[in-house]
């Protein structure tokens, strides 16, 4: 039987773990000019007590095809995909689950759900379900559908606190959400904002790539910065900080696009 170790080995050389340092954004880890924060979480709404994502996923390379693919494909394309994604998702977790605990400010997290696509269509039948309540072990006996899309019309990509409502009510848990790609982290936030509602003490995420295109400003840079092949024992959260901090200017970084 192929090892979760086998599966994710691949990836290890085109995976890009993101770290906290200058030009880093506290909150999302998306690359910005020596500003604290970047523009989307600036402006955006701060509702998860904490996220981490598992590497950068660099737009039309090799991560980002696998994250977009995964869910649009079929047959033994989307089974492979998804058996490699499930693998990259409980190595990190078996690793790192604590971290993202620890900076929430939680013992564990007795939950796990995923956040709905923003796709109503694709919702009922999206395959991240079946990686996190199926094939990850350390997430499937957690695993439970809490959230659902709403009818309510809002814009791609915007905060909105009726984009998705709780299946039930949720006091005093503490729920971890896992999303597959976060761009401005408005659909993870969101989301966070529902289970809230419900009563959820500490809502904090994992996503397995926080996507960036390469071309936009001085990213290459950064990403070239980047050592590999992929380092599994540090993560965002508990790596070394790279370098001292900048001064923080007061004007905010300007807005990063999204996927093609």
């Amino acid at each position: 039987m192929v090892t979760v170790r086998e599966l994710s080995a691949p990836y290890e050389n085109v995976m890009l773990t993101p770290r906290r340092g200058p030009d880093v954004c506290a909150l999302c880890f998306n690359f910005t000019a020596g500003y604290e924060r970047c523009y989307a979480c600036e402006h955006g709404a701060a509702v998860l007590d904490a996220m981490t994502p598992i590497s950068y996923s660099v737009g039309r390379e090799q991560l980002h095809h696998a994250l977009a693919s995964y869910k649009r494909v079929d047959g033994e394309v989307a089974r492979r995909l998804g058996a490699t994604l499930a693998a990259i998702l409980w190595r990190f977790l078996a690793e790192h689950e604590r971290c993202v605990a620890r900076a929430a400010g939680t013992g564990r997290f007795e939950l796990v759900t995923t956040v709905p696509s923003g796709n109503r269509d694709r919702d009922d039948r999206h395959p991240l379900r079946w990686i996190v309540g199926e094939l990850v072990g350390p997430t499937r006996d957690r695993h439970r559908r809490l959230l659902r899309r709403t009818d309510a019309e809002i814009a791609p990509r915007t905060f909105n606190r009726d984009k998705f409502e709780a299946t039930e009510r949720l006091e005093n848990t503490a729920v971890l959400l896992i999303d597959d790609t976060w761009t401005t982290g408005a659909s993870a936030h969101s989301a966070a904002a529902a289970l809230k509602a419900a009563g959820a003490e500490t809502v904090a995420a994992i996503v397995i790539g926080r996507h960036l295109n390469r071309e936009w400003h001085q990213n290459d840079r950064h990403l070239r910065g980047i050592s590999q092949p992929f380092d599994w024992s540090k993560c965002a959260l508990c790596a070394q900080v790279v370098g001292p901090f900048l001064p923080i200017p007061t004007r905010i970084a300007e807005p990063v696009p999204g996927p093609d």
